[in-house]
């Protein structure tokens, strides 16, 4: 992984956006949107309901990560002109639901603040670019097909489990990936969420129920004990600049583009500090959300479709509470086969870009670490995968470590 060296391309204009809009790029931008408010939220509301959290603080919560990384995202796409899309730690929410049970909320949310100030500094000096750059490509991606794995088993689950549901979306996924023109026309993840859709509509029934609509983000004032900063504050750091932001600027390398990667550490250190402040969880460079959004369509183009996803955010971070209601509503076939199609083609990216050419027994012992989901001192298997197969490919492979990647 490389920072961004090369000048900065040139901010589209907005004739450029519409020309760059297209089915395409409207259906991963929606597309990844759609799982970042499914089973992402699902963690949060299973987390601060454990965690003893009102409604109005899991409802603040879910506005910061939505509307203010939103923001983050689209101001950073249009910049850049490439996809960077950001939205929250997911392995950071688990951490902080295993303290939730000892640690009051608002000691966490002093945590929340520090980790931002954290980030933020390293981001500033530069340093994290010059890490991350030490870790070799094949062993982040080896964790990334390690981290997705699990949406083409519950893809297989789901079919197995509600085939009524499942199977027609498979079905249209196939139908539609086949070169021909229906594939231009109507991307597959799209179609198979419409088919979806109907296939719940008709078998499963959707009755939402009621309560409330708009978000109510409040302030929350932090309390910065030392017990929750020295449990929570390194450990949601690895989670956000290792593992979280690891996954999203190898994913991004591998589809072709230069992430910038100081660049995104200070917006991640930013958005967590304003997230914090109300209620919201450190930000990061997602890496499944990325994946989605450069799935397929022009390299060039994919900015649109973060673009899309940011905007949406906006949306969902207003609306919050109407929209987590509905996505629960949903049956978890229908969801899981959704996930596992959208995330397909970027699972065999990350296997190819993993075992093609060097570091393969690294890459095999990341992976196989990443599914165990060994963890130590609270901190998941994603982090110890990366850690144990360098320590291994410095072991067993030296030689990979100063030979040139085939192109």
């Amino acid at each position: 992984m490389t920072e961004l060296t090369t000048a900065r391309p040139q901010r589209p204009h907005l004739h450029d956006l519409r020309r760059d809009l297209g089915t395409t790029e409207l259906a991963n931008g929606l597309i990844a949107l759609v799982f970042a408010a499914t089973g992402p939220v699902a963690v949060i509301l299973a987390v601060g309901t454990a965690g003893g959290l009102s409604r109005e603080e899991i409802s603040s919560w879910i506005f910061a990560v939505f509307f203010l990384n939103g923001i983050i995202t689209i101001l950073a796409s249009w910049s850049f002109r490439q996809p960077l899309s950001f939205f929250w730690t997911i392995p950071g929410t688990v951490v902080v639901g295993k303290s939730l049970d000892h640690l009051a909320w608002p000691e966490v949310l002093g945590a929340f603040v520090v980790t931002g100030v954290l980030i933020l500094v390293l981001g500033m000096s530069g340093w994290v670019a010059r890490v991350m750059s030490l870790i070799p490509l094949p062993l982040v991606m080896a964790m990334v097909a390690g981290v997705f794995l699990s949406f083409g088993t519950d893809l297989v689950g789901a079919v197995r489990s509600d085939a009524v549901i499942a199977a027609p979306m498979v079905l249209a996924f196939l139908v539609l990936s086949r070169p021909g023109a229906l594939g231009r026309w109507m991307p597959p993840v799209l179609g198979a969420l419409v088919i979806g859709a109907v296939a719940v509509a008709v078998t499963a029934g959707f009755t939402p129920g009621t309560g409330p609509i708009l978000s109510t983000p409040t302030l929350q004032a932090p309390v910065f004990s030392t017990s929750a900063l020295l449990e929570l504050v390194v450990p949601l750091a690895i989670t956000v600049l290792v593992v979280q932001n690891g996954q999203g600027v190898a994913v991004l390398t591998a589809a072709g583009h230069r992430p910038p990667v100081t660049f995104a550490t200070i917006c991640c250190g930013i958005g967590s500090l304003l997230s914090a402040a109300v209620g919201g969880i450190s930000s990061c460079l997602t890496g499944p959300t990325n994946s989605l959004l450069v799935a397929s369509g022009q390299r060039s183009r994919h900015y649109a479709a973060a673009i899309t996803c940011g905007t949406l955010a906006l949306a969902v971070g207003l609306f919050a509470p109407l929209f987590v209601r509905l996505m629960l509503a949903a049956p978890p076939a229908y969801i899981a086969t959704l996930g596992g199609l959208a995330m397909l083609r970027a699972l065999q990216g990350a296997f190819v870009a993993s075992f093609a050419h060097r570091f393969t027994l690294g890459a095999l012992v990341t992976f196989l670490v990443t599914i165990t989901d060994l963890t130590l001192f609270n901190v998941g298997g994603a982090f110890w995968g990366i850690v144990i197969g360098l320590a291994v490919s410095k072991v067993l492979e030296p030689d990979d470590f100063h030979v040139q990647t085939p192109a």
